[in-house]
């Protein structure tokens, strides 16, 4: 079976990396361990900071960032329950795995002068709300069951949503996909499918056309800037 189990890494853009850096490492605890220049993006930098061994948040600086406006309610939503255009980040939620832990999160954010709100409890979890650089709108939460999609998938919103039975069906029960002999072939540019519009369309379209082993060899880079002695 093929499917996602978990987030590797969330990257976020930022005109000031060690701001960021600074804010999580110390209001938030995570661990950098990555900063390295962006693979295959000119004048970039890339930084981890480890959520666990398998989850990361990351950042991305370019020098044209800081030229950017951020927007409340067009870039940014400001706060977890306001909008923002479609596609953007409305708000992120890191894991704690214990009422416990979130209420020590909640102290160490406040203990850096940070203000943080709540828990709140929504039933399938609490949760507490901040604010992090550059306004993003942040979250800690912590679940004590997996969620329990009988009791949290409401009829009146997917009526609303307009999400037929069927469709319910299939979405609360994905389809198997098993892997077949061979890679699946590349499939025909169409241009009402999502696809990364800040390339033009016709570079992407010679990029989609090398095949997958000859990107591979091409664009990696896998040597990591620092030669480590075991």
């Amino acid at each position: 079976m093929t499917a996602n189990n978990g987030i590797h890494h969330l990257a976020i853009a930022t005109k000031d990396i060690k701001a960021q850096i600074e804010f999580f490492n110390d209001v938030l605890g995570c661990e950098l361990v990555a900063l390295y220049w962006m693979h295959g993006v000119e004048g970039a930098w890339h930084g981890f900071l480890k959520l666990n061994d398998a989850c990361y948040i990351a950042f991305v600086e370019t020098p044209d960032i800081a030229e950017i406006d951020r927007t409340i309610g067009v870039t940014h939503a400001g706060s977890a329950g306001t909008p923002c255009a479609g596609g953007a980040m409305q708000h992120v939620a890191f894991n704690v795995d214990s009422l416990d832990a979130l209420l020590a999160m909640r102290d160490r954010i406040r203990s850096r002068g940070v203000t943080v709100i709540g828990p709140l409890d929504h039933g399938m979890c609490h949760s507490i709300y901040f604010a992090g650089p550059e306004d993003m709108s942040l979250e800690v939460a912590t679940s004590a069951a997996p969620i329990d999609g009988r009791a949290w998938i409401d009829p009146e919103v997917v009526e609303l949503a307009g999400i037929s039975a069927d469709e319910l069906d299939r979405f609360r029960n994905p389809v198997v996909f098993e892997a077949v002999d061979g890679p699946v072939p590349q499939p025909e540019f169409d241009p009402d499918k999502p696809w990364p519009r800040a390339n033009p369309v016709e570079r992407y379209k010679q990029t989609i056309a090398i095949p997958d082993d000859v990107f591979t060899e091409r664009f990696s880079e896998n040597i990591p800037p620092v030669a480590v002695d075991d």
